[in-house]
């Protein structure tokens, strides 16, 4: 699939199911093949763990944005932040609240408040410990990105295109929705990797991308 998909992505996440299974070497195949690598193994333990795990991925070839959890707190962003060093790459992001989360499970987890300021929480204490951006649902982004300002990178998961289920995402969005929202850059997996022509999906999500930022572009006065 992987080379299927050349020149109709721009990045390959590796998350935990595939990294589990595989190990680094997968990161390294695919770097081989030219790919840049979104390592999303959400890493959230305590400091000195999580500084370990970032200082291992940046020696992996490719990588060029890894994620770890906002709720593990300023401690462990600085840690990871000190450990991934000057270079400034790969960039570092972190996850506010999952999209699989709504108001109900939100609650049974011991958070309170409504999810938008719960992830609008998180977002501002990341750029607070100087984190290059955060992964949000494109519920928060407009938000978000008032809030935060035009630096932050925010990635938005749970995209699905118009008449895609939305299996075990609570908090979806088309990736029209999301560009015009302020996303910088789109996770799409299912809608490409469960599709019966994956190259064609993507090529078809790409226009709807390029129409919604020809849409965002300011227009001259």
């Amino acid at each position: 699939m992987a080379r299927e998909l050349r020149g109709a992505v721009g990045m390959l996440k590796v998350g935990s199911r595939l990294f589990t299974a595989e190990g680094p070497e997968v990161v390294r195949q695919l770097a081989r093949m030219g790919f840049g690598i979104f390592l999303d193994l959400k890493y959230h333990d305590i400091p000195s763990t999580v500084s370990g795990a970032v200082a291992a991925a940046v020696k992996l070839p490719g990588v060029r944005l890894v994620t770890l959890h906002a709720l593990g707190g300023s401690e462990v962003m600085d840690a990871a932040r000190v450990a991934r060093g000057a270079k400034k790459a790969p960039a570092l992001l972190a996850v506010t609240i999952l999209t699989s989360h709504d108001a109900a499970t939100l609650k049974r987890v011991g958070i309170a408040g409504t999810l938008s300021a719960a992830a609008l929480r998180l977002a501002r204490l990341a750029q607070v410990c100087r984190m290059d951006g955060i992964v949000s649902s494109a519920s928060e982004v407009r938000m978000i990105r008032k809030a935060c300002g035009p630096e932050l990178l925010i990635v938005v998961p749970g995209i699905r295109p118009s008449r895609s289920a939305a299996d075990d995402q609570n908090r979806v969005a088309t990736p029209s929705e999301a560009i015009r929202a302020g996303a910088d850059y789109l996770v799409i997996g299912r809608p490409i990797t469960g599709a019966r022509d994956p190259k064609r999906a993507a090529n078809a999500i790409n226009l709807e991308i390029a129409s919604a930022l020809a849409f965002n572009r300011p227009r001259a006065k």
